[in-house]
Parts: C-alpha cells; sequence; structure tokens
C-alpha cells in the first residue's frame, strides 16, 4: 500500500515532524514509498537503508502507527534526553575545553561492522555546533566535540537514536557487559565450527581412501549425508556472521573479503547439498568447514584483542575511590565520590586515594604517585602543593581542597590520550583494505566472466566449472599465509616468556628501527636496595644494618623496604619525620637515619658531606656523631646490558624515557651505553616524542611498565610490557614480557625477521599457486574435487612452512660479554 502524500499534517516517517504542504521527499523503505520532510531526512533515512539498518524503522513505535502517539513518545523521549543537559551528570563524562568548546566520551550501542562506524560519523559530523566525532571501532567508544552554545547534548544524543544506535556516557560497568555478550556468542560459534570440522575432515579421509580402493556406493552416500548433517550447523550457525557481512558489503558497494569466502563457502555448501541428494559429482563439506573454523580462530584473536583495549581504560578509572570524607563546618561526613565539586573540602588518611584533583590546605606528607608517574618513590607533599586523583596518601592525614573532578582530572586526560592512540588506524591496515578490496573484485570479475562464457559453451558444464574457480581462487591459502606464520612464531615466542597480545606485533618488530624503553621497572628492577655501606668511624661491634633495619621498622616508606631482610633488633620511641628520616632508641641508645642534615642534628655537629652524588646516601648517626653511610640504588637488569648490545648490532636505535628527573636516570643510560635520553616527562610528553618519531619515518617499539606508561604503549606502533608491569599497562600493550628477561626482546626480533620471510614465501606460494590453477580450472581442466584437493594441499605447503618458526635462532655474544 503506498502512502499517502497530500496531507499537509501527515508526519514525516524518518523524524515524526509535520511533512510541509506540497513537498515530495519519499524513500522506498519495505517496499513502500515513506513520506519524508525535507531532503535531509530523505538522504539519512536512504542511507540507512542502503546500510541494511533499515530493521531500526521496523522496530521503531511497533505499538502504533498514529502521528499524535508517535510525537507523544518522541516528547517523553525528549524529557529523559534533556536529563544530559544538567550540569551535574555532565561532571561525570563531559570535559569544557573553553567555554565554546565541550568534549565528551561516549559509548555507542548497536555498532556492527565499518558501516555503522561511517554513518554515524557522517551524520553527527553535520549536525550544527558538532567539530567532531569519531568512533573507535575497536571498543565502540566515540570521542565527540562541539559547541554547547550551538547545540544541546540531548540534541545530539536523540540524532544518534534517530539513526539505529544508542548513546550512553561512557561507563566502564555498560561497556564490559556488551564485550563478554559478544565473547559468548564468538565462543559458541567457533565450538560448533571446530567440532564439526574435525567430525567431517575424518568422514573426508575415508571419502578419499574410498574412492582410491572403490567404496561401495552404499558407504559412499553413508558419508555423504553425515558430513552433510555435520556440516550444516558449521554453515548456518557458525559462518552466519560471514553472509551477513557480505549482504551488507553489497548494499553499500564497499567490496571485503566476507563476499568471495561467502560466495565460496555458500557456492561449495549447496553445491555439495545437491550433489548429496542427487547422488551426483563431488562434495567439499571438508573444505567448507575447515575454511569457515581457521577464518573464525583468527576473528577471534582479533576481538580479544579488542576487548583488553576496551578493559584497559576501565580498569584505569576504577583507581578512583568510591566514597570521601567530606569536611563540612568542622564536621566529617562520607559521601560518594562522584557527588564532589571544585571548592569542596576533603580528609585523605594515610593509606587513602585521593578522590579527584586538588591542592593541600592543611598537612604535609609523602603521596605515592607511582600510577601516574610509574616512579616508585613517593613524593613529598606539602600545603599548597598539587595533588592528583588516584594517588596515595602514604604517611600523615592531609586537607585537601577539590579543584577537578569528573571528566577534568589528570586521571580522566590519560584515558582521554589513551582513546586517541587506540583510535588511529595503523598505515598498513589501510593499505591491506585497499588490496584486499581490489584482490576481490579480480576474483568476483574472473568467476563471472568463466560463468557467462561457459553458459555459451558447455552450458551443462558452467556451474560446475565456475565453482571449481571460485574454490581454487579461494582465499584459504592467502588467507592462512599470514596467520599461520603469526600462529607457529607466536606460540614459539610465548614457549620462551613472550605473549604476543596483538596481530601486528611481529610486523612491527621485523621493521621496527628504533626500541624505547622505561627505566623503572624495565631497565631497572624497580627495587631500592642496599647497594654500599661506608662506615663513618670505628664501628666496634656495632652492627650498622640491624641498628638501621630496627628504625626503619617504624615507616611505611620504600627505603625502609630495602632494610627489610635484617629486621632483627626492636626499637623504642620511634618518630618519622615527613622527607627527612627516622629516630629511635635502639638497645638505649638513641639513632637517626635519614637525610644527613636530619642525621647530624642529633649530634648538633656540621653536616658531613656525602661519599658521591650519583646515588642515595642515608646517614646513620647517633649522640657521638656519624657512624655509617647506606648508598641505596634501583640496580640495572643483569641482562640489560647485553639485550641492549645486541639490539644495536641488529642495527636498531635505543632510546630511555623516563619520569626521573635524578641523577639516576643518566648514570642508568651510561652504565648501559643509551645516548639517548629523555628524562622527567610526563606522559603526554612521552607521547608526543614518540608520535614525533614516528611522524618522521621512524618504526618504534616501546617498552614499558607502569600506568604513566599507557598512553605510550598504546600510541607506539609496538607496545611492550614487562611482565612485573602494573595490569593497566599489561592490557594496553601489544605484548607481554611474562618472564621480565629483557634478552627475550632480542630473540623477538629476530624471529619477527623470520617470520616476515616465511610471510612473503607463503605469499608469493599462494600467488604462483592462483597463477597457475585459476587458467587451468577456467578451461575446465581442474573438476570441483581436484580444485577442492589442490586448495587443501595449498593450505598445507604454508602451514608446513610456517612450522619452520619452531625452531628458536641464535642470539650472537661478544667474548666479552
Amino acid at each position: 500500500m503506498t502512502v499517502q502524500r497530500t496531507q499537509a499534517l501527515a508526519p514525516c516517517f524518518h523524524c515524526g515532524l509535520p511533512v510541509p504542504p506540497g513537498t515530495d521527499y519519499t524513500t522506498i523503505i519495505d517496499g513502500e514509498a515513506k513520506s519524508m520532510c525535507c531532503p535531509g531526512c530523505q538522504a539519512v533515512a536512504q542511507t540507512i537503508v542502503d546500510g541494511g539498518l533499515d530493521g531500526f524503522y521496523r522496530h521503531r513505535d511497533t505499538a502504533s502507527t498514529s502521528g499524535d502517539t508517535r510525537l507523544a513518545a518522541e516528547s517523553h523521549l525528549a524529557d529523559e534526553l534533556a536529563l544530559y543537559d544538567s550540569a551535574s551528570i555532565q561532571a561525570e563524562f563531559v570535559r569544557h575545553i573553553s567555554p565554546e568548546q565541550a568534549e565528551a566520551t561516549l559509548v555507542i550501542e548497536g555498532i556492527t561492522c565499518a558501516a555503522c562506524v561511517w554513518l554515524l560519523e557522517h551524520h553527527l559530523g553535520q549536525q550544527p555546533g558538532v567539530e567532531q566525532f569519531s568512533v573507535n571501532m575497536s571498543n565502540h567508544r566515540a570521542r565527540l566535540v562541539w559547541d554547547p552554545s550551538q547545540t544541546r547534548l540531548s540534541t545530539l544524543f536523540g540524532e544518534v537514536l534517530r539513526i539505529g544506535y544508542k548513546a550512553h556516557p561512557f561507563h566502564p560497568n555498560r561497556e564490559e557487559q556488551l564485550l563478554e555478550q559478544e565473547n559468548k556468542r564468538a565462543i559458541r560459534r567457533l565450538g560448533v565450527a571446530g567440532v564439526g570440522m574435525m567430525q567431517v575432515m575424518m568422514m573426508a579421509i575415508a571419502l578419499y581412501a574410498g574412492a582410491l580402493q572403490d567404496m561401495e556406493a552404499r558407504f559412499v552416500e553413508f558419508i555423504r549425508w553425515s558430513s552433510l548433517v555435520l556440516a550444516t550447523p558449521v554453515v548456518l550457525y557458525s559462518a552466519r556472521p560471514f553472509f551477513l557481512t557480505a549482504l551488507r558489503d553489497l548494499r553499500t558497494r564497499h567490496l571485503s573479503m566476507d563476499v568471495p569466502v561467502s560466495i565460496a563457502i555458500g557456492g561449495a555448501y549447496l553445491a555439495s547439498v545437491w550433489a548429496t541428494v542427487m547422488n551426483t559429482g563431488e562434495v567439499y563439506f571438508d573444505s567448507v568447514t575447515m575454511f569457515t573454523f581457521f577464518l573464525l580462530i583468527g576473528r577471534y584473536i582479533e576481538m580479544q584483542a579488542r576487548h583488553r583495549t576496551g578493559k584497559a581504560g576501565n580498569a584505569l578509572m576504577d583507581l578512583l575511590p568510591a566514597s570521601a570524607t567530606l569536611l563540612q563546618d568542622g564536621l566529617e561526613k562520607m559521601v560518594p565520590a562522584s557527588e564532589l565539586k571544585p571548592g569542596d573540602l576533603v580528609l585523605v588518611r594515610p593509606g587513602h586515594t585521593l578522590p579527584a584533583d586538588g591542592i593541600i590546605v592543611e598537612g604535609s606528607s609523602a603521596v605515592d604517585e607511582s600510577a601516574l608517574t610509574g616512579e616508585y618513590l613517593p613524593i613529598s607533599k606539602t600545603t599548597d602543593d598539587p595533588v592528583v586523583g588516584g594517588t596515595i596518601n602514604v604517611e600523615h592525614p592531609l586537607k585537601v581542597r577539590i579543584t577537578e573532578v569528573g571528566a577534568n582530572t589528570r586521571l580522566s586526560a590519560i584515558v582521554g590520550l589513551l582513546d586517541r592512540a587506540h583510535a588511529e588506524k595503523p598505515m598498513t591496515a589501510r593499505v591491506a583494505d585497499r588490496v584486499a578490496r581490489y584482490f576481490v573484485l579480480a576474483v568476483l570479475i574472473t568467476s563471472a566472466t568463466v560463468a557467462t562464457v561457459w553458459s555459451f559453451i558447455s552450458p551443462e558444464d558452467a556451474f560446475w566449472i565456475t565453482l571449481s574457480v571460485l574454490v581454487v581462487t579461494c582465499p584459504c591459502a592467502l588467507g592462512l599465509a599470514t596467520p599461520t606464520a603469526l600462529t607457529a612464531a607466536t606460540g614459539t615466542l610465548r614457549q620462551q616468556g613472550l605473549l604476543i597480545t596483538r596481530g601486528h606485533v611481529l610486523e612491527g618488530l621485523a621493521s621496527a628501527t628504533h626500541v624505547i624503553f622505561d627505566k623503572t621497572g624495565t631497565l631497572t628492577e624497580g627495587n631500592l636496595s642496599i647497594q654500599q655501606m661506608q662506615p663513618a668511624r670505628e664501628l666496634g661491634s656495632l652492627n650498622p644494618y640491624s641498628i638501621a633495619a630496627a628504625l626503619e621498622q617504624a615507616s611505611e616508606h620504600p627505603i625502609a623496604r630495602a632494610f627489610q631482610p635484617f629486621f632483627k633488633l626492636p626499637a623504642s620511641s620511634t618518630r618519622v619525620q615527613v622527607n627527612a628520616g627516622v629516630e629511635g632508641e635502639v638497645e638505649g641508645i638513641q639513632y637517626r637515619i635519614g637525610k644527613p642534615a636530619y642525621a647530624a642534628e642529633l649530634y648538633q655537629g656540621s653536616t658531613p658531606a656525602q661519599p658521591d652524588r650519583q646515588r642515595q646516601w642515608l646517614l646513620l648517626a647517633d649522640h657521638q656523631g656519624p657512624l655509617a653511610w647506606f648508598a641505596l640504588d634501583d640496580q640495572t637488569r643483569k641482562d640489560a646490558a647485553f639485550t641492549l648490545s645486541a639490539l644495536k648490532r641488529l642495527g636498531l636505535e635505543v632510546g630511555m624515557l623516563t619520569g626521573d628527573d635524578s641523577s639516576a636516570a643518566k648514570r642508568v643510560a651510561d652504565e648501559l651505553g643509551i645516548d639517548t635520553i629523555k628524562q622527567g616527562v610526563s606522559p603526554d610528553q612521552k607521547l608526543a616524542y614518540i608520535n614525533q618519531l614516528q611522524a618522521s619515518g621512524a618504526s618504534v617499539v616501546m617498552v614499558g611498565d607502569g600506568i604513566n606508561d599507557i598512553p605510550v604503549l598504546a600510541g607506539a606502533r609496538t607496545s611492550i610490557a614487562m611482565g612485573s608491569a602494573t595490569d593497566l599497562a599489561k592490557t594496553s600493550a601489544d605484548a607481554v614480557l611474562i618472564s621480565s628477561e629483557l634478552e627475550r626482546l632480542a630473540l623477538a626480533l629476530l624471529v619477527a625477521r623470520k617470520t616476515r620471510t616465511v610471510i612473503r614465501e607463503n605469499l608469493a606460494w599462494a600467488l604462483m599457486y592462483n597463477l597457475v590453477a585459476l587458467p587451468l580450472a577456467a578451461m575446465g581442466f581442474i573438476a570441483p574435487y581436484m580444485a577442492a584437493v589442490g586448495m587443501s594441499a595449498s593450505s598445507l605447503i604454508v602451514v608446513g612452512n610456517a612450522m619452520r618458526l619452531s625452531r628458536l635462532p641464535r642470539l650472537r655474544r661478544k667474548s666479552s660479554e
């Protein structure tokens, strides 16, 4: 039935507004012409239909098609969306860059493919006041930058809803629920494909063996029907995403590998069903199930990497506490941290986490900022010093005046850096998309040409010859050429203690030109230890280690952990002086340990000069004078020097980025022979430096271990986290050095280069096979079963070549190492 377009007050099918008299804008939806109020609604509706997203209209307002009811429903929805215009709600996820510019992080529900991303970005980007709207396909988050004076946020949320999606303020719990659902679906599909493939392959072996030994017809028929029963769930359930994506690609005129994959799987399956039912011709159920299973394996690995990316930022936001102690009129009140406002006064007790950014108004303490800076030593803070949300107060209570909350905090800024780094699509991925499109187009054109030619030459053979062409050109060997080599190399490196979590790591390592290291916890052990004890006077029977350890038992400072192995004697009357040291009595004698000036106050003498300035020295003293010096330092890893030397021999440039601005950074660089060093740099400065290197043509491998390294780990082409790194750093990195042995990094570079060679050999073989087999199949010299055998043989050759990567290369050592 055709919708009447002459009624002046008829509602627009897309937006629900009245259609102006005399207009004639329509879009064919579900076979009917639907009235639109303007060219804009007509264009958006046509885009939705072309993208295969017209299900949005079928599920919208199904209870009633009345114009009044629809307008009432939209009015109610507008009231709900208007809540997002509230300043208190926006404080959680909106950051105001300037009075004319605001930024929000959203999570979009309903995205299934790249076409969805294009539709969202295209539609929202055209809205008034929107300066930027970019959707990250990897984690379905969107970054919105708009002018609040021109457009309300509720209006933009409504525009997202109009084209069939739902936008929510980014919240870790909602996103993780969506990821969990996707993961369960993928595992079910993979399980069905795996079980089906194993059973069908066993029957195919019997069928091939029977063809050579004249198996009885009744057994052949039984095996064929059994294979049909087992392969059907694989095709209809496990391979369903390939068919859906192929249909969407055809509608949007955007070719991808799913188009020939779907044609090959669907064509081979239908031909096999026909051959089974009619008891004639060949069956290809083994090829269908095997191809489906291998493709699903690759996509599952890709999905897992995407999920880890999304969860990294979620865990980062979990550093903030759920509650805070608010001070009002001299009284303490526990409130949710999310309700804090700039100007509030909060009390942060020792061991508690700061709920937001602020300034200390009363108190002095040491604050553990390792979550943001990666440095293990707490920083001394006193009145008027700024503090950052997510850091930990170590020693004494602090009263803090809140300055920034929600999306404006430093922690949220790091999350923003992480999201922007992940949103950047690598050049290799864009090139691969273009190459795949041309390859798919060539396969389809070739198959269509063969079908047309043979329909004139021999119509009864046209289908089987065309199927042979599709099977023989099925991108099975091409599809396996890279994944099999990567899988073999990944397994080999996993046994050696390097866990690869993203598919591009080996490619990035093979082409790497620079390796940049963090210092603390990466090139060094990450823990303070006593490097040297130097007596300041005759000690006699005194044991300075035991005395110092007894005093340090009263402190929670990381320095105290360096003396933990020597805890034997008790101490009394201990008193910790912030940013100075510890005082107490051991066996009736009063001692001090800490900074030289602090220790000298005990014997009221001049402050002695420390032995050198390359390390941190503590002075132990009593009433008689200095007793002993202790040198504390973070020692370099045992294999660091050899690893850096091996990397240089492989032709790579080595550098160091660290937040440590002390002399220890320069000492470590000199000890390990590192020429390029950037010290005292913040997370965003690290990312800027890496981006500058990569913009100049460098291929960078970043190795780090702290939360402060998350943005740069995400921004580098290839990133590796140490096994001792924080969980957040591990989830953001492309690989994890589980063994924490740096020597494995140099080994990984050799394996990566060998993998690149094997991939090139595999691709060359697959290309040569297609160039030889395609003309033969097109001329009718290769039967479908021969094409299936040839495709399987080609795949086996590719897999066998990849297995060479199970043999480890050897690292050359100099005689001096």
